[in-house]
C-alpha cells in the first residue's frame, strides 16, 4: 500500500519545492493539485512549461503522482457551472495523461450553490441525481479520450452520499474508467465504534474491485475533521477492511497541516506494515 499525501498540504508555487516537502515528510506519493504550480486548481490552461516542470520535479523527488485533483460541483443547480467544469476537465485530462497520472478525482456535488461539499436537502431529489449523472457521463467521455480514470468519493454532504449510492453510480455508468476513492471518515459523522466498524466494513465489501485509492483523515467525537490518527476512526479496522477487499493501491492522507505531516506519515506507515 503506497503512502501518499495531498501535495497542497505544503506551501509553495512550484512542483519542485512542494514535492521536495512531500518527500522530506516521509511519503512516497502525492495527489497533485495545479495550485502547487501556481495555477487555479481547476485550470483553463496548463502550459507545456508547467507540465515539464512537474515532470522534472517528479523525477528529482522520486514522488509518484497517483492522482490529480479536479473537483467542481458536478450537481450544481446552474448548468453553466457544471459545463464550465467539463471545459476545464478537457484541458486537465490530457495534462494528467502527459504526466502519467492515472486518476483524476472529482466531487459528485451538491445542490448547495455556495459550497460543493455542503449537504443540501435537495441532494436526494431525482433531478440532482440526473444532473450529476449527465455531467459524469460527459466527464467519463473526456477521461476515455485521454486514457485516464475518474475517482469519485462517497461523502455525506454530496449527492453520492454513501457506499450504496456509489455502487449505484458504478452500475449506471458501466464504465471501467469510473473508480472509487474510499475515505472512511466521510462515511459517518458521529457513530458508536461498533456502528462505525459496520459501516466501513460494508463499504469496503460493497465497493471491492472498484476502489482505486483510499483517503486518510479522521473524525473528532463531535464529528468535525482532524488529522489521521488523532480521532475516533478505527484505523486498523479500516485498513484490514481494505485489505479484505483486495485493495493494495495508494493510501493518501489529507486534512492536516504541513507540521503534522511527518507524524501522520509515521502513524500510517506503522499501520500499513501491520495490515
Amino acid at each position: 500500500m503506497q503512502l501518499g499525501i495531498f501535495a497542497k498540504t505544503f506551501p509553495g508555487k512550484t512542483a519542485r519545492e512542494v514535492l521536495g516537502a512531500v518527500k522530506a515528510a516521509g511519503f512516497q506519493a502525492a495527489q497533485y493539485n495545479l495550485a502547487c504550480s501556481g495555477l487555479p486548481s481547476m485550470a483553463d490552461e496548463v502550459p507545456d512549461a508547467v507540465i515539464a516542470e512537474i515532470a522534472a520535479a517528479v523525477k528529482e523527488s522520486d514522488i509518484h503522482l497517483v492522482a490529480l485533483s479536479a473537483t467542481w460541483n458536478i450537481a450544481h443547480p446552474d448548468k453553466s457551472v457544471r459545463q464550465k467544469g467539463l471545459r476545464q476537465l478537457r484541458i486537465m485530462a490530457p495534462a494528467a495523461q502527459a504526466l502519467n497520472i492515472p486518476l483524476i478525482t472529482l466531487c459528485t456535488g451538491t445542490r448547495d450553490a455556495g459550497d460543493q461539499w455542503r449537504h443540501h436537502p435537495d441532494n436526494t431529489a431525482p433531478e440532482a441525481w440526473a444532473d450529476m449523472r449527465e455531467t459524469m457521463a460527459q466527464a467519463l467521455s473526456i477521461a476515455e479520450q485521454a486514457g485516464v480514470s475518474l475517482g469519485v468519493e462517497p461523502e455525506l454532504g454530496n449527492v453520492v452520499s454513501s457506499a450504496a449510492k456509489a455502487k449505484q453510480l458504478l452500475g449506471e455508468m458501466k464504465s471501467p474508467r469510473l473508480k472509487i476513492v474510499l475515505d472512511a471518515a466521510n462515511l459517518f459523522e458521529r457513530e458508536s465504534l461498533s456502528a462505525q466498524r459496520a459501516i466501513v466494513s460494508q463499504a469496503a465489501e460493497l465497493l471491492s474491485g472498484s476502489i482505486a485509492m483510499a483517503h486518510a483523515k479522521d473524525r473528532k467525537p463531535d464529528g468535525s475533521f482532524i488529522a489521521a490518527g488523532q480521532g475516533v476512526l478505527d484505523y486498523p479496522h479500516f485498513l484490514n477492511a481494505l485489505h479484505g477487499a483486495g485493495f493494495d493501491d495508494p493510501l493518501v492522507t489529507h486534512g492536516l497541516s504541513a507540521e503534522e505531516a511527518p507524524g501522520v506519515a509515521k502513524f500510517l506507515s506503522n499501520l500499513t506494515q501491520k495490515a
